[in-house]
């Protein structure tokens, strides 16, 4: 049951039942539509298919078009059965005939050729629920360039009214490929790259125009200026959506079956904590009157340099260009993950605090751009006669090397190449063991980023025998030499390390999305600005009202909080 569905049966609840019977009719009234008025419905789905000639127009098993009917009133987010906002007897007739000599049509519901009629009874609040099913298209036998149709789609019901959808299809239209990049040699942070940036219209039809696009993700900048270029630079919010783009316009003719290059290069610029940085381009036809209109987007900055411009190139091979181009660099730069552990002293009885140390003392960042923000993640084991009684919600209890319990603290990524974190645990001394140590590990993973694996272990140092305040903190060889070992690092959920998104080498750009890093731990310095926005400060109080829940659980049932 969804936390909305929650609060209103506990309204419902309270009200009693002369007051849900009130309530129920106050809803049913509200989401009526008035009275005398036709409700309005508008068909919609893709308005324009391009076929192209050379491929399989995506997935031969997936329609291009997803037919939905938009109907007012909020989308129902609750469980059970969804309420409708209107009943009654409608249809909705897709006529593509239009496409007769021109491609083939897999329409959905009562299909009959190039007619389809879909017929229904009930109509919900939005699109989510009214679909009406999609439709495939593909090359017919006489396809040629430059054939163009259209497909009708209009509905009629008691009482309501349709907004029509029109498709426009065309075949063998202009179709426009980049080309393929390769990753450069030797590219070190801080230096800039020269990309030989291209583009082939494969169509069977001339481009009147084109847009190039360049993007690059947080550690990536464009420093050249061309006055038919315009850029936008997002440096707030989501690490993970913070980027560069830049929009050029060419208004010249792209002729079918040629190779155009760049007049001049375009130069590429990594600061000097980029690693595995996204940078992506690509050319699309320009579409009427959109060269004037592009680069007035709110927060574009036109450029004031001279025009960039295309010139022709030799003939080319179309197999040497590819719908995607994109390359993650630098591959060459480090960073220095770092663990800090803790002392204190006390009696058995005692509780005290121990607050373990994160940091990344770069120089880079870890991007994960690739895996979306997937956290990884260090081990922690209590030392000996003493019992973890509070742990941050980023922690889970876990059985370290098959037997002894610990808990596995998790990183949130991307993180900034001046990160600084703290993770504070409260421990119950039971007995008092003198120079009882526990152990704080990063994974024993071979990662090449790291620049330096010794300050990857950390301890937990409990009445040391010399002093309080030793600080606890140290490489693997940081510990106190006197005093009982702590157990290894594994555990029987294996190793977590960073994943292909921390290398970047694999995987496609985009995607999801990801949250920097939030809930109940403390961030120290500037950069806990950049790490810690609005959502994840709202996640604070919602981790502790979590964590207290979680305790007075574990308070009937006996289950350790987590």
């Amino acid at each position: 049951m969804t936390q909305q569905a929650r609060r209103l049966r506990a309204r419902l609840a309270a009200l009693g039942a002369v007051g849900v019977t009130a309530l129920a009719a106050a809803g049913i009234q509200g989401v009526a539509h008035a009275a005398g008025a036709p409700l309005p419905v508008v068909i919609t789905g893709e308005d324009r298919v391009d076929l192209s000639l050379h491929s399989d127009n995506g997935d031969p098993t997936e329609p291009q078009i997803d037919l939905r009917l938009d109907v007012p009133g909020e989308e129902f987010e609750g469980d059970g059965e969804v309420p409708p906002v209107h009943r009654g007897d409608y249809t909705v007739r897709i006529d593509a005939s239009g496409l007769k000599g021109v491609a083939k049509a897999d329409l959905p519901c009562d299909a009959d050729g190039l007619v389809a009629v879909c017929s229904g009874y009930d109509l919900y609040a939005g699109t989510t629920f009214n679909r009406l099913g999609g439709i495939r298209l593909d090359l017919a036998d006489d396809s040629e360039a430059g054939d163009t149709g259209k497909i009708v789609v209009t509905g009629e019901g008691e009482g309501l009214e349709f907004t029509p959808l029109t498709v426009d299809v065309r075949v063998g239209g202009p179709e426009l490929l980049n080309r393929e990049l390769s990753l450069p040699e030797d590219l070190k942070a801080g230096e800039t790259f020269e990309p030989p940036l291209g583009v082939m219209n494969v169509g069977g039809l001339p481009s009147e125009g084109a847009v190039l696009r360049l993007y690059g993700s947080r550690g990536l900048s464009f420093p050249d200026d061309f006055g038919n270029c315009s850029s936008t630079v997002v440096d707030t919010g989501p690490l993970l959506r913070q980027h560069t783009e830049v929009l050029c316009t060419f208004p010249d003719t792209l002729d079918a079956g040629a190779a155009y290059s760049l007049a001049r290069p375009v130069r590429v610029k990594t600061a000097d904590f980029a690693l595995h940085d996204i940078f992506s381009y690509s050319f699309r036809p320009l579409e009427p009157g959109e060269e004037k209109t592009l680069h007035q987007g709110e927060g574009r900055r036109q450029g004031s340099g001279p025009d960039l411009r295309l010139e022709r190139a030799a003939d080319a091979d179309p197999a040497d260009h590819t719908k995607y181009a994109e390359l993650d660099l630098p591959t060459t730069n480090t960073y220095d993950l770092e663990l800090t552990g803790a002392s204190a002293s006390g009696a058995a009885g005692d509780t005290v605090a121990a607050e373990i140390g994160f940091a990344n003392n770069g120089p880079a960042w870890i991007s994960a751009l690739r895996s979306g923000g997937e956290p990884f993640s260090f081990t922690v084991v209590a030392p000996e006669g003493s019992a973890v009684t509070s742990a941050p919600q980023q922690c889970r209890t876990i059985t370290v090397d098959g037997s002894v319990p610990g808990y596995r603290c998790s990183v949130a990524t991307p993180l900034l190449e001046d990160a600084r974190l703290t993770f504070p645990f409260e421990l119950r001394i039971d007995k008092v063991v003198e120079g009882a140590r526990g152990r704080v590990a990063m994974p024993d993973w071979d990662n090449p980023f790291d620049s330096d694996a010794s300050n990857d272990v950390a301890w937990i140092v409990l009445n040391a025998p010399d002093a309080p305040g030793d600080g606890g903190a140290g490489g693997s060889d940081g510990g106190p030499s006197d005093g009982p070992s702590a157990p290894g690092t594994g555990d029987e959920g294996g190793s977590d390390g960073p994943d292909s998104g921390t290398n970047g080498t694999n995987g496609t750009s985009g995607g999801a999305e990801g949250d920097d890093a939030e809930g109940g731990l403390a961030l120290t310095g500037a950069q806990g600005v950049g790490l810690l926005g609005g959502a994840a400060v709202l996640a604070l109080g919602l981790g502790a009202v979590v964590v207290a829940y979680q305790r007075r659980r574990a308070g009937r049932d006996g289950e350790a909080a987590v």
